[in-house]
C-alpha cells in the first residue's frame, strides 16, 4: 500500500474583472440605498466581467501567477480542479478549457460544484489525491461569474455577487506539515435556500423557464443566515481540533466573503479578533468559489504572513454544502519536482 504523503500549498494566484459596479450604480438599476446595502452586507462595491468574458478568462491569469509564484510550469500539473457554477459553458469542462489554454498537457481535469465552498472542497480533493500519490502537482481554481446569473430586477441578491478568480498549487510534502486538517460537511435537504431553478434535467431551458427568470440565483437569505454561522463556527472548530495547533496559534482566518454580518458572527463565536480576520467583501462582494483564493492570495501578498504561520479556512455554500482547511504556510516543505518531468519542462521550453 502506496504510504500517505502530506501536502503544502506553494503557491497563489487572483484576477478580479476591471469593472467596478458600485452601490450608487445599483441604486440607478433597482430599489435600494448605499446604507441599505452596507447595513446588510458589508458591500461597497464589486467586480463585473465584461460582455463576452468567461470564468476561464479570469481564472487564467490567477493560475498563471499561482504558477510563477510556485516556480513551476504548467508542464507540472497532474490534475486541474476548477470549483465553479458558472463555467463557460456546459460541455466542455472549465477545467478542460484550462487544461487548453494553460499548455497543461500532463494533467488530468474536472470541474467541481460545491457553490461558495468550491475551492475549499477542491483543496480537500487536491489534498487527497496528493497524499495517496494520485498527483504530485495539483492546480485548483475558485473562479465565477455570478454576474451572468443575478437578477438585477431583485434586490435581495443582486446587490451581493460579484466576479472573479483564484487559484492555488499544491505539492507533496513530508507527512504532518502543510495542510494539516480538511473538513467537507453537505446537507442536502437545505437545498433549497439556495438555488438556481431552471436550466438543468429537471426544468430544461425553455420560453416558460426564462420567462419565469428561473435561470437565476433566488435566495431565502434569513434561512441561509441562520445555518451559516452554525455550520461555519462547528466545521472551523472541528478543524482546528483535527490539525492538532492551539486555536491561538491560528494566525489567519479567511471566511467566504458572503455577508459581513455572518462573518462577523462567526468570528464573534470563534474569539477571532480583527487582527486574524482576512476581508475584502467591501472591495468584491459575494464572488463564491473564487472568494477564499482571492482572499488567501491576497494575504500571502500583503506581506503580512510569516513561514511557518497556520491559516483557517472556511466556507458555506449553496447544496448545501461547508467545510473547513487548517493549512501551515512554508511552501519550501514541498519535495522536489521529479528530474525526468523538470527535463521536459525545461526541453519543452526550449524548443517553444
Amino acid at each position: 500500500m502506496h504510504k500517505l504523503r502530506g501536502c503544502t500549498l506553494v503557491g497563489t494566484g487572483s484576477k478580479v474583472p476591471d469593472r467596478v459596479l458600485t452601490n450608487a450604480d445599483l441604486e440607478k438599476m433597482v430599489d435600494t440605498s448605499d446604507e441599505w446595502i452596507v447595513s446588510r452586507s458589508g458591500i461597497r462595491e464589486r467586480r463585473i466581467s465584461g460582455v463576452g468574458e468567461a470564468v476561464t478568462d479570469l481564472a487564467l491569469p490567477a493560475a498563471e501567477a499561482a504558477l510563477e509564484m510556485a516556480g513551476l510550469s504548467a508542464l507540472d500539473l497532474d490534475k486541474i480542479i476548477v470549483a465553479t457554477v458558472t463555467p463557460d459553458r456546459m460541455l466542455p469542462s472549465a477545467s478542460c478549457t484550462m487544461q487548453e489554454r494553460l499548455g497543461a498537457t500532463h494533467a488530468a481535469a474536472f470541474d467541481l460544484n460545491a457553490a461558495c465552498s468550491g475551492f475549499v472542497y477542491g483543496m480537500g480533493v487536491g489534498a487527497s489525491l496528493i497524499a495517496s500519490g494520485a498527483a504530485d502537482t495539483v492546480l485548483v481554481i475558485g473562479a465565477e461569474t455570478l454576474s451572468k446569473i443575478v437578477d438585477y430586477e431583485d434586490r435581495s441578491t443582486c446587490v451581493l455577487f460579484g466576479d472573479g478568480a483564484g487559484a492555488a498549487i499544491l505539492r507533496p510534502c513530508d507527512p504532518g506539515h502543510g495542510i494539516l486538517a480538511s473538513r467537507l460537511r453537505s446537507d442536502g435537504s437545505q437545498g433549497h435556500v439556495l438555488e438556481i431553478p431552471a436550466g438543468g434535467s429537471r426544468l430544461p431551458a425553455s420560453h416558460e423557464t426564462v420567462d419565469a427568470r428561473g435561470h437565476y440565483i433566488k435566495m431565502k437569505g434569513n434561512e441561509l443566515f441562520k445555518f451559516s454561522v452554525r455550520a461555519m463556527e462547528t466545521v472551523t472548530r472541528q478543524a482546528i481540533e483535527e490539525s492538532g495547533v492551539p486555536f491561538d496559534k491560528v494566525r489567519f482566518l479567511v471566511p467566504h466573503q458572503a455577508n459581513l454580518r455572518i462573518i462577523n458572527a462567526v468570528a464573534e463565536r470563534l474569539g477571532i479578533g480583527p487582527d486574524r480576520l482576512v476581508l475584502n467583501i467591501d472591495r468584491l462582494g459575494n464572488t463564491s468559489a473564487a472568494s477564499i483564493p482571492i482572499s488567501l492570495d491576497e494575504l500571502l501578498r500583503s506581506g503580512r504572513v510569516q513561514i511557518g504561520d497556520v491559516i483557517g479556512m472556511v466556507a458555506f455554500g449553496g447544496g448545501v454544502t461547508w467545510g473547513a482547511i487548517v493549512l501551515e504556510w512554508n511552501p519550501a516543505l514541498a519535495h522536489p519536482i521529479a528530474a525526468s518531468r523538470t527535463q521536459a519542462t525545461t526541453a519543452a521550453g526550449a524548443t517553444g
